[in-house]
């Protein structure tokens, strides 16, 4: 009897960590986020598509793994407030990304997905024009800790 009881209690503190994680994610729904329309092209880790000697090493020293969520964007943007680590939701994508790598100057209001080293699948998304949403540098913080 006493060991149901236990077990009681442990699925209730389970129960009750799990439903204040999911509340916490709740609040940062959507309109918590600043949308804004982009051009959205990928890129993969290519030497060919690079000038640097290392393709997988990004423009702040973050290394590029196949299977990363993160994306490169115009400088312009970055003085919207997408800096390094800002955490983006892209219209067509369940997934979250970060801001890991910037594009050449001459690109503007435009975001690169990565996509590994997976050159058909990059030609195959071609380029569109999709509503991204980001937090600014104050909101991250506050993202990043309720997704953990």
């Amino acid at each position: 009897m006493m060991v149901l009881k236990k077990c009681y209690y442990v699925v209730v503190v389970l129960f009750l960590l799990a439903s204040c994680k999911q509340e916490e994610k709740q609040k940062l729904d959507l309109h918590d986020w600043q949308p804004l329309k982009v051009t959205v092209t990928a890129y993969n880790s290519l030497p060919s598509q690079t000038t640097a000697k290392n393709a997988n090493i990004a423009a702040w020293g973050d290394t590029l793994k196949p299977g990363m969520k993160t994306i490169a964007v115009s400088r312009d943007l970055m003085r919207k407030g997408l800096k390094y680590n800002t955490m983006v939701r892209i219209d067509t994508f369940p997934d979250t990304f970060l801001v890991k790598d910037k594009m050449h100057f001459r690109h503007r209001n435009k975001i690169d997905v990565y996509m590994g080293t997976n050159k058909k699948k990059a030609k195959e998304w071609g380029r569109k024009k999709l509503t991204i949403f980001y937090l600014k540098e104050e909101d991250s913080t506050l993202l990043s800790a309720a997704i953990r």
